[in-house]
């Protein structure tokens, strides 16, 4: 976020300052009491506007957080069991593409009959030991999804993207979603965040590069359409029968697209 530049700073007392900076200086001599309370309930006002109220500090309060509760990576997690009934056999070998890939890729890996690779489209010098040797082992790779994906075609039964699209251009959006259908074989199941969610922080713009932009279903499968992907008919009934029986509840859309080939 820009800042201004502060200008140098003088004393209340010294001319020019405030326009009715000496009528306080006097009365601060006959009354310091009286001019300690003001002071005191002046803080008590702005600390209740900046946390309460609606106004420029509630903004900055509100895009400031780094994690929000809308993480669609955090969803992709909480959805493994059900993916795994939809794809059956197309989870045995499934690449992650989105930030904080280490945590899918390690639940992943506890699942039975199950191998699992990532694709981390953001620095990664802040990640913990546990995601660093998952990069020294090669199942984690940082790539710019932007560009080709360092793989061949089907090396993957399964492409789970999260929290990645949402911050491209559709100029990016154009190479990278098909990108990600060259390389399965089973399908592609598109986890984007819902219009009107909130997941582009100030902290977050200098890692993403720009805000998310939170895109329709209709907007969706008008680009499914354009850069010529179909719909996976067969695992998104089963994904949807799971949601309707209450297995799952999804707070992302989810997508599930046919492989590219």
């Amino acid at each position: 976020m820009a800042r201004r530049q502060v200008g140098s700073t003088r004393r209340v007392g010294d001319g020019g300052s405030f326009p009715f900076a000496g009528a306080l200086h006097s009365k601060s001599r006959s009354s310091p009491l009286l001019s300690i309370c003001l002071v005191l309930v002046g803080a008590c006002l702005l600390i209740g506007y900046a946390y309460s109220g609606p106004g420029i500090f509630k903004s900055i309060k509100e895009v400031s957080k780094v994690t929000g509760d809308y993480s669609c990576t955090a969803e992709v997690q909480r959805a493994i069991p059900v993916l795994k009934k939809a794809y059956g056999d197309g989870m045995r070998k499934v690449l992650h593409v989105g930030p904080d890939t280490c945590s899918v890729v390690s639940s992943l890996l506890k699942e039975e009959e199950t191998e699992a690779w990532g694709v981390e489209p953001y620095d990664i010098e802040d990640a913990d030991s546990h995601c660093k040797s998952f990069v020294s082992k090669g199942l984690v790779r940082v790539a710019d999804i932007k560009f080709p994906l360092p793989y061949r075609a089907k090396s993957f039964s399964l492409v789970i993207v999260s929290d990645a699209l949402d911050y491209l251009s559709p100029k990016y959006l154009n190479k990278t979603v098909p990108e990600l259908a060259r390389v399965a074989s089973d399908g592609v199941v598109l986890f984007a965040g819902l219009p009107g969610q909130q997941r582009a922080k100030v902290a977050e713009l200098s890692k993403f590069g720009r805000p998310a932009k939170m895109r329709s279903a209709s907007w969706w499968n008008r680009f499914f359409v354009q850069t010529n992907l179909e719909e996976n008919e067969a695992p998104s009934k089963k994904f949807e029968q799971a949601v309707s029986k209450g297995l799952y509840k999804p707070a992302c859309q989810v997508f599930h697209l046919k492989p590219l080939h």
